[in-house]
């Protein structure tokens, strides 16, 4: 968990910027997985932080989303 976090900040994922009055936060949460090897034993314990999106209200929380997809010949 503490390399996540620390690999978040290095990145620059997020910003901390004032929240707009009448609005309210995103929640998050952490997502565990345990990643087992070859041999049936413990490879390595991974986290993630994820958003909690799906406690958003189209139209109050957000409005559009948008995931741009580019294809090889575009490339």
């Amino acid at each position: 968990m503490i390399d996540e976090m620390q690999a978040l900040e290095s990145n620059g994922t997020w910003e901390l910027v004032p929240l707009p009055p009448g609005k309210k936060t995103v929640g998050c949460r952490w997502v565990y997985a345990i990643k087992v090897g070859p041999n049936g034993g413990v490879d390595r314990l991974k986290a993630r932080l994820v958003a909690k999106g799906y406690t958003q209200i189209y139209g109050l929380d957000y409005c559009d989303t948008f995931s741009p997809v580019a294809k090889i010949t575009t490339v």
